[in-house]
């Protein structure tokens, strides 16, 4: 089954950018793209898409006004990742929202999940009870935790990750190796991974022996 995908940004270079990452995506077709409120709905009722990925920010008109209005399943892309506009887009019926800007990988992970909840979904399923219900959101949400690089121990990378989020002051790869019972090369490669992921903030520090340590903080906004 092909899904078939609007792509709605004000942008037309930003939609064009989208429609291109949608097309890496095995199982996704982009039927059109748009740059307004007013051409959204009309590509929308014209193509009657699986998914739109919709853009916020529009000059008629706010998305989150047009996601109220569609029957098809809308993500939300905005740069604006306040609460009011992240509550906004749920309360309008939202699956997923993405802030922009995103990398083609990211986007990969959120239609490869939207693809497998649409697949608990099908219309053949009958009557899901609650077992089925949560299988759909745990595979809508599967594409929402970044996957493990190869060589990376899950249960470390979320041990390491769990560490900075409840220190209440930046750490080191030593204390985190310390405070985990791993080497501290091991420490500074799962570190290393979550400050490239955007998850981890990094500051450099200079301890007594004039050396600069590297001090990893969670990251509570990204």
């Amino acid at each position: 089954m092909t899904l078939g995908v609007v792509v709605v940004d004000d942008d037309f270079r930003v939609a064009d950018l989208h429609a291109r990452f949608v097309t890496t995506v095995p199982g996704f077709a982009v039927l059109g793209t748009a740059h307004t409120a007013a051409q959204a709905l009309e590509l929308v009722a014209g193509s009657a898409p699986d998914l739109v990925l919709l853009d916020n920010h529009l000059p008629d008109r706010p998305g989150l006004s047009v996601a109220a209005e569609l029957s098809c399943d809308v993500m939300i892309v905005s740069a604006d990742a306040s609460p009011a506009t992240v509550r906004g887009a749920f309360t309008a019926g939202a699956v997923n929202f993405i802030v922009k800007p995103f990398t083609a990988g990211l986007l990969a992970a959120r239609l490869g999940a939207y693809a497998k909840y649409r697949q608990v979904l099908s219309p053949g399923a009958g009557d899901l009870g609650q077992p089925g219900v949560d299988r759909a959101l745990a595979a809508l949400r599967q594409g929402d935790r970044p996957p493990t690089p190869k060589g990376q121990s899950p249960v470390t990378a979320r041990l390491v990750a769990d560490r900075l989020r409840t220190a209440d002051q930046p750490a080191t790869a030593a204390e985190v190796a310390t405070d985990l019972g791993i080497s501290r090369a091991t420490a500074q490669r799962y570190l290393a991974t979550l400050a490239e992921e955007g998850r981890a903030d990094v500051a450099m520090r200079y301890g007594t022996t004039g050396r600069p340590e590297h001090r990893y903080s969670w990251r509570t906004t990204v």
